[in-house]
Order: C-alpha cells, then sequence, then structure tokens
C-alpha cells in the first residue's frame, strides 16, 4: 500500500500545482483585463473556456487525494498534510460553488455591454483569497509528499 500511497501522493502534488498555476494564470492574465472586456471570458464570442481546464484539474487532484488519503491513512504524518490540503481544498472549492461559479457563469453567459465592471472587478478581487489557498493546499500537498517519500 506504501507505494500506491507515494504515487498518489506525488500525482496530487503535481496536480496541485498544476491548479496553482492555473490560479496564477488567471489571476494575473485574464483577471486584470476581463472586466473591461467580457468578451476574454465568453465563450459564445470567441472567450477562453475555462472548463476545459479547471474539470480535468480538479477531477485528477481530488480523486488522487482521496486514493492517497485512503492508502496513507495508517501513517499519522502523511494522514495529517493530506487532511490539511483536503481541507484548505474543500475551502476553496466550497467557496467557489456558493459564490464564485454561479458569478463567473452569469458573467460568461451575460449579453453584451450588460457587465457592471465595478461588480467584475469585485468579483477579481475577491477570487484572489481562492489562490491562498491553492498556496495552503500545494504546501500540505508538498509536505505530505517528504512524508511518504520518507516512509518509502
Amino acid at each position: 500500500m506504501l507505494n500506491v500511497s507515494f504515487a498518489a501522493t506525488a500525482l496530487a502534488e503535481a496536480s496541485a500545482l498544476i491548479t496553482l498555476g492555473g490560479r496564477l494564470f488567471e489571476t494575473i492574465v485574464v483577471d486584470p483585463y476581463w472586466p473591461a472586456r467580457p468578451d476574454i471570458i465568453q465563450t459564445s464570442r470567441g472567450g477562453i473556456n475555462r472548463k476545459w481546464f479547471w474539470f480535468p484539474a480538479h477531477t485528477v487532484f481530488e480523486l488522487s487525494l482521496i486514493v492517497a488519503l485512503i492508502a496513507g491513512w495508517s501513517e499519522h504524518g502523511l494522514r495529517t498534510w493530506l487532511f490539511v490540503g483536503f481541507l484548505s481544498h474543500l475551502a476553496s472549492r466550497l467557496w467557489s460553488a456558493v459564490d464564485f461559479i454561479p458569478k463567473a457563469l452569469a458573467f460568461e453567459r451575460a449579453e453584451a455591454g450588460t457587465i457592471d465592471e465595478q461588480a467584475a472587478r469585485r468579483w477579481t478581487r475577491r477570487s484572489r483569497g481562492r489562490f491562498v489557498l491553492e498556496l495552503i493546499t500545494c504546501g500540505a500537498m508538498l509536505a505530505s509528499l517528504v512524508a511518504a517519500a520518507r516512509l518509502y
């Protein structure tokens, strides 16, 4: 079970870093500009389709994290760090589901010229908090990978 635990933890760390990279890309490249140009995020108007990145990235991370938790549950040090990563990711996902995703979908579906730019800018500023949660998740996953490597 140790090999499964290490492999799943390594995959979870890799996918957490990919997710962090996606969040960094959105924070630096997309979010500063789309409130003034909503077409950047509106697929119906030729904009990016963020679902093609976020669905697979989250799915791989969450599945590998679940496998790592199950496989490494008997190892206290590993379990603790995996659980911290799980909790910070869960907080981010719940916050996203309740607040960010519904508003993002509304922005993406809005008719041209109907988006309140100030509301969009407030959304992008609040979204930076999810970047902090991604950092916590990645840090916990890195610590869990170190813990798993020590067991291996």
